[in-house]
């Protein structure tokens, strides 16, 4: 457990002595470090790996106040002594390191967003109507606001539970896509992790998230990192356009596309994210 502004910061570490390169592993905001078990192990065998929970995530303590989860990844590397790592993230993970990268680009040896977000990118209207009709109507409108408020004397496990299996549906398989596109463990982890994150944000302290400013939207044309972009071609189609201008606005970036894939690769296709990590990382550490 490390202490980051006196909050604590669960992580976990492989091959701490390997030779070949870092690699750290950054969750998205609806999951925790466990999306990474099968990189986390897989990549091990040739690079040090280190995973964490974001804080209010996971096993980490409470995110309260102001929070900067770009300087919290960088942190995590100041704490564990890396100087240099490839940065590999999930959804709002790769929002964050690739907020890392820009803030200190000679700490990034190689940048991975998967299926990820953008600061300073706006969503477009269709996609927030959809959450709305498919995800937030899954709990009564007057219990949701007060849940988001935390003003509410009692939170629903089943309300919890409901809105965690909706985004699931809708995300993580993708909303063209049926609850068994996923296989029963990858559904399992995938609701279990998202049912945490919403419990603790509707029981735990308020936050507010701060960025990069300039905002990363407007400088990717400065990241000279090497980039392979990750994109679950039935991932929401929002979401995948900023897998488009991630590829398009940084220089040489590589892309790659996987078929009847939704929002979180590396739980639902392990293998081919982690055979797609290899040779990249590859590439990188050994040039």
């Amino acid at each position: 457990m490390l202490i980051i502004d006196g909050v604590k910061i669960a992580y976990e570490e492989a091959a701490p002595s390997a030779p070949a390169g870092t690699v750290v592993l950054v969750h998205g905001s609806a999951a925790d470090m466990r999306l990474w078990n099968h990189q986390f192990r897989a990549l091990s065998e040739t690079y040090r790996v280190i995973r964490y929970d974001w804080r209010g995530h996971g096993r980490s303590g409470d995110a309260e106040g102001e929070v900067c989860h770009h300087e919290d990844l960088l942190a995590v590397m100041d704490a564990l002594e890396v100087e240099r790592a490839a940065l590999v993230g999930s959804s709002d993970g790769g929002k964050h390191a690739t907020e890392a990268t820009l803030a200190a680009p000679s700490r990034v040896a190689a940048l991975v967003p998967i299926c990820s977000s953008l600061a300073g990118h706006t969503w477009p209207p269709e996609m927030l109507d959809q959450a709305r009709e498919r995800v937030h109507s899954s709990v009564p409108a007057d219990r949701l606001a007060r849940y988001r408020a935390g003003t509410a004397d009692h939170v629903a496990p089943e309300d919890v539970r409901a809105m965690a299996e909706a985004h699931t549906l809708w995300q993580v398989a993708g909303p063209d896509r049926g609850r068994d596109a996923l296989t029963d463990e990858a559904w399992e982890a995938a609701v279990e992790m998202c049912r945490l994150v919403f419990e603790r944000s509707w029981t735990g302290p308020r936050s507010t998230q701060r960025f990069l400013d300039p905002t990363a939207a407007t400088r990717l044309h400065e990241i000279t990192a090497p980039t392979l972009v990750i994109n679950g071609l039935s991932d929401v189609p929002g979401i995948q356009e900023v897998s488009s201008l991630l590829a398009a606005g940084i220089s040489g970036a590589r892309r790659i596309d996987l078929p009847q894939t939704g929002h979180l690769p590396p739980l639902e296709r392990p293998s081919e994210v982690t055979a797609a990590l290899t040779t990249f990382l590859s590439d990188v550490f050994n040039h």
